[in-house]
């Protein structure tokens, strides 16, 4: 008995048309390795949207939703793997409606939601801070609750997208007094609110999606606290199994493949060998994609998921660089994204702190004792 991983007509037929729109896109505004993180363009955002492409899963309650995940990863797929935009909304999309689907009330789940489907609205997330590393439960940006607001008093770095979103969902600390993992909550917080400040991070290639933020007595009105006020550390977890087991991870780079394997020698039998490795990886990181998206991976998988993926980019950037040569050194596009791949297995989680969530939570690994 053999597996059969074919797409259905339907299916394939949707993959066509993300592509037939994925090439519009591209061609009215450039395209972008790393588009979800580094291609914005919020008309773009909007026409997929038209499409009906932001939302897709969500409850039919919530909009014109309700697909089978499985199509999410098909579109998804295609916009990214050609390159185009899709920045402006892609972590409104992934993550934020849904947390506020989860957990949000119903008044915020019609304030914002309709935004987000319409990709009218752009959002980004306050989690990492400066001292805080890859431990959640060490931040200290603190709510401090005065009658109908929480005062906001902290600094958070790695804000993807800050300085173009229209909000900011932030996971801060409105109590200290118990265990680390306790006290955190999560706020709506407008971006045009007295008191933020937002400066781009520019890396070595350019970029200026990374963001540090700063927040000096930010008054957040108390409606925007998304679920039990100091609860918040199970929430946030649910999202990152969200950021770490999509396709993204798996084909950021995948317009420098595409350039590169069309370049390549494939007379030359070594060149062939590690084309075969690296189409063998986007096959099995596929299918570790999908049995997330159809969750047929136990709890806390998307780790060793991500892990998979973004180490795959990694190959993928040292074969591009190997085919191009001198010219993987040069300024441009398919130069910069080579010089770009050790985010990989950085940004989202690095695969240090990944494999010990694989070993503790999936596995059962005994932790080893503290000095």
């Amino acid at each position: 008995m053999s597996l059969n991983y074919r797409l259905t007509p339907g299916l394939l037929a949707l993959r066509a048309e993300a592509r037939a729109v994925g090439a519009a896109g591209i061609a009215a505004h450039g395209v972008h390795n790393d588009s979800w993180i580094n291609g914005f363009s919020k008309e773009f955002s909007e026409t997929i949207a038209a499409q009906g492409w932001v939302g897709m899963t969500w409850p039919v309650e919530h909009g014109d939703g309700g697909r089978p995940p499985i199509e999410r990863v098909i579109v998804a797929e295609e916009l990214i793997s050609l390159g185009a935009p899709i920045a402006a909304s892609w972590f409104a999309d992934r993550q934020f409606g849904p947390s506020l689907i989860s957990y949000g009330t119903h008044d915020q789940q019609a304030e914002y939601l309709p935004g987000i489907l319409s990709g009218a609205t752009t959002w980004s997330i306050g989690m990492s801070e400066p001292d805080a590393g890859s431990d959640l439960a060490a931040l200290k940006t603190s709510a401090v609750r005065a009658g109908d607001v929480f005062v906001v008093n902290g600094q958070k770095v790695w804000t993807s997208g800050a300085a173009l979103a229209d909000y900011c969902y932030l996971i801060c600390r409105t109590d200290s007094t118990g265990r680390p993992h306790e006290g955190i909550s999560e706020l709506i917080v407008p971006m045009d609110l007295p008191g933020i400040e937002v400066r781009t991070i520019r890396d070595m290639v350019d970029n200026t999606h990374f963001c540090e933020t700063w927040f000096t007595d930010v008054r957040v009105p108390v409606e925007n606290l998304v679920g039990v006020e100091g609860a918040a550390f199970r929430q946030t977890m649910t999202q990152l199994e969200h950021e770490r087991g999509g396709i993204d991870r798996l084909v950021s780079n995948k317009p420098l493949y595409d350039h590169a394997r069309s370049v390549a020698d494939a007379e030359d039998p070594r060149v062939r060998q590690q084309i075969a490795r690296l189409e063998t990886g986007y096959r099995l990181g596929r299918i570790l994609v999908y049995r997330e998206t159809l969750r047929q991976a136990p709890p806390g998988f998307s780790a060793a998921t991500k892990t998979y993926c973004t180490e795959h980019q990694q190959r993928v950037a040292q074969f591009a660089a190997g085919v191009l040569g001198p010219a993987a050194t040069l300024d441009s596009p398919h130069s910069r994204a080579f010089a770009y791949s050790p985010a990989y297995t950085i940004m989202g989680g690095t695969s240090n702190i990944m494999r010990n969530i694989l070993g503790e939570r999936v596995l059962g690994l005994p932790r080893e004792p503290r000095a």
